[in-house]
């Protein structure tokens, strides 16, 4: 498929999209007019990855904000000097993917936390301004630019615990300097989800990229009793070859991890939450807000969270390197139900370590509503895509049906909210690339069946917990939830125009 597009400050590129069909996907490629410099297509032809990092208290160095129209996620400014320079982001590109996540067409606030929450290091799918117009114009609104890993094919952070046969594999390299694991069968590294023909990335957090064979040895003995591999297996590092992207640490989904960060919702007792915020300094020495005094019986207790957890998130929404006074007023303006996410000491240095944020690591993502006017319950994200002949076909009268299957951990990838003032249950948040987001779920949908039984939201809070504790597979009968409903949502910016503020990344 070719078609050409003469649009100002387009240069008359050319937008081609080319199947690819080891990924089954139509690439999209741009070429130059003849009279151009053939130099400038590379900034141009396709999208570009960018792999920022930051230091302790440092921002990775450029300022996002909403584009003009339609246009969502733009790069406004990127400062001198920083990772967002050295790595090629540009003043003007259009943000399309962070880390594992398509954002082409998410809220700017989404984009936005979820770049926070990266932790040290974040991975930028942008495109250029003067080929995202073109390939916008030929294509609509609608249509999805970002290359992306097919489901479940990612990089894998693997906890290795050696056993009476070692680590379990064995190194073999190139005379490009790549490491490849062997594996024993049914040895330590094979039980911690390192897959056969594995390439080794990085070892401990730090990348091995420009290791010696020697010096990968003795990296590997100074670990001692257990090891942490970033690696890929030969089908993500092809598709990462065929998309030029990078075999990048955010991507990864983590397998047997010795701790994990952990969600704890609370709901205000007589005698108040039953828990004392304090900062004080960390790992490193460098300020956080740690979690004491810790009563018996209240519900923060009762909520699983321990004395020196420290908070690194509230309502999912990062409070890494804020202060005392904002955390506070965060946690305050959640009203009487809180939703917090933490690590105990041990998760907080096992992150700081591979250098990774633990809320790359979440089981499930959640963000609350509004809880003075909602109460919800959450279906975890699940890892295992639906079996094949699960579509359903269109409900006549303006509903539809979606047939949903959990994962391994018995999750769909979805938040259902029910709003007081509206009698009705929606779907508040859907996890990217879960089992509701493949099923066609969307954020906003009303639920009018489950399982063929009608749910008419009037009061019946019940419904939630029946709903997620719901025998598989999940029937859902749903309509498009009208825009004027009770649901908060951020205005749309007027064509044409600029937002004021940007958001310092």
């Amino acid at each position: 498929m070719e078609a050409a597009a003469d649009l100002q400050d387009t240069a008359l590129l050319t937008l081609k999209f080319e199947f690819n069909p080891k990924l089954g996907i139509d690439n999209p490629v741009l070429s130059l007019a003849e009279d151009h410099d053939p130099s400038d297509l590379w900034a141009l032809a396709r999208p570009r990855f960018c792999l920022l990092s930051r230091e302790e208290g440092r921002d990775f160095g450029f300022h996002l904000q909403r584009g003009p129209g339609r246009v969502r996620h733009v790069v406004c400014w990127v400062e001198p000097g920083t990772s967002a320079q050295q790595q090629g982001l540009r003043e003007g590109d259009r943000i399309l993917g962070v880390n594992a996540h398509v954002v082409e067409h998410e809220d700017f606030e989404v984009v936005v936390r979820l770049v926070r929450a990266s932790g040290p290091r974040v991975l930028l799918t942008v495109w250029a301004q003067q080929a995202h117009d073109v390939a916008r114009a030929q294509q609509g609104d609608g249509a999805l630019l970002c290359p992306a890993l097919s489901q479940g094919v990612r990089p894998r952070l693997c906890h290795v615990v050696k056993d009476e046969g070692g680590f379990g594999f064995s190194v073999t390299h190139d005379h490009q300097g790549s490491f490849w694991l062997v594996l024993t069968a049914g040895g330590a590294a094979e039980r911690a989800g390192v897959p056969p023909g594995a390439r080794l990335l990085e070892v401990d957090g730090v990348s091995v990229e420009k290791f010696t064979h020697s010096r990968l040895s003795r990296k590997l003995w100074q670990s001692g009793e257990q090891v942490t591999l970033l690696v890929a297996g030969p089908e993500v590092e092809e598709q990462c070859r065929l998309l030029g992207m990078p075999l990048a640490a955010p991507l990864a989904e983590g397998w047997a991890l010795p701790s994990q960060p952990r969600c704890l919702h609370l709901e205000r007792g007589p005698q108040g939450f039953g828990f004392l915020l304090r900062e004080e300094k960390g790992l490193g020495g460098r300020l956080g807000q740690f979690l004491w005094d810790v009563d018996p019986g209240l519900p923060a207790e009762r909520a699983g969270m321990q004395a020196g957890d420290r908070l690194v998130a509230v309502a999912g929404e990062s409070v890494e390197g804020l202060g005392h006074e904002e955390t506070v007023s965060r946690i305050r303006a959640q009203g009487s139900r809180l939703s917090l996410t933490v690590v105990d000491p041990a998760a907080d240095r096992f992150f700081s370590m591979v250098r990774l944020s633990p809320l790359l690591f979440l089981e499930s993502t959640e963000a609350l509503a509004s809880p003075q006017s909602t109460c919800s319950a959450s279906l975890p994200e699940t890892k295992e895509p639906p079996p094949d002949d699960t579509a359903v076909p269109p409900v006549p009268g303006g509903s539809r049906l979606c047939l949903l299957y959990p994962g391994p951990g018995g999750g769909y990838g979805f938040r259902l909210s029910y709003v007081a003032d509206g009698p009705c249950l929606f779907v508040s948040q859907v996890t990217p690339g879960g089992s509701a987001a493949r099923a066609g779920l969307q954020r906003g949908d009303v639920i009018l069946e489950v399982n063929g039984d009608s749910v008419d939201g009037q009061g019946d809070l019940g419904r939630l917990q029946q709903l997620a504790e719901a025998e598989p597979p999940l029937c859902l009968k749903l309509a498009t939830r009208s825009p004027q409903g009770s649901e908060a949502r951020v205005p749309p910016e007027p064509a044409g125009e600029w937002a004021v503020a940007s958001d310092l990344l």
